[in-house]
């Protein structure tokens, strides 16, 4: 073997190492390593993201993992002044980082709440809608956070879980159904393919 073939070997080798203890210890991206985030996301594109929501002006909506705003400016702008985007996040580095543009922006209708995605601090029943893009993951409790997110949904509530291939902490659409069929909510449809889907839930009406 070649030097060169050893050093591409063992450097191909220490990443598929990392992203192995990455899947297996599921963490957030940090943000000293934001430019992950910060990335196109040619296969989860925000137009797509509207497609599958469906952000109404006047909604509230939550977002959980915003990372640095990467979908979240074009929310808030969707819902407009009398719509509401609430962000939540682990990191309040990575709040105040979104805030900062959202005000370069003049956009003044997104609130920011830093805490566990296992434990959202919202009464029932508070969001139109809300939505999570290569993050679930990375919460070392998926099925909890997917029974938060169903909790805090209005009946009729709307619910999109966004999953990239290649992704250390990418779910199955299989996978990714199952924890929302679990938390009580209906799957309704899927954007995309195998290397990157949106899934759609809703949450049923009580009188059903």
């Amino acid at each position: 073997m070649t030097r060169r073939s050893y050093v591409l070997t063992a450097a191909a080798a220490g990443v598929l190492g990392g992203a192995l203890w990455w899947r297996k210890n599921p963490s957030a991206c940090p943000y000293g390593q934001r430019f992950w985030v910060q990335l196109p996301h040619p296969f989860i594109t925000r137009g797509r993201l509207r497609e599958a929501l469906r952000p109404q002006p006047g909604e509230r909506v939550l977002e959980v993992g915003p990372g640095t705003g990467y979908y979240t400016l074009d929310m808030a702008e969707w819902v407009g002044p009398d719509g509401q985007v609430d962000i939540f996040d682990l990191q309040p580095q990575m709040l105040d980082h979104t805030m900062r543009r959202a005000q370069a922006r003049g956009l003044s209708n997104i609130t920011p709440t830093q805490g566990d995605a296992r434990s959202l601090p919202y009464p029932d029943g508070s969001f139109d809608a809300a939505y999570l893009v290569a993050v679930l993951g990375e919460v070392p409790d998926q099925q909890a956070a997917m029974d938060e997110l169903a909790r805090v949904l209005r009946p009729g509530g709307r619910l999109v879980v966004g999953e990239l291939f290649g992704d250390p902490h990418w779910i199955s659409p299989a996978a990714l159904r199952r924890r929302g069929e679990s938390a009580g909510l209906e799957f309704e449809r899927r954007l995309g393919r195998l290397l990157g889907h949106y899934s759609v839930f809703v949450k049923p009406p009580r009188d059903k």
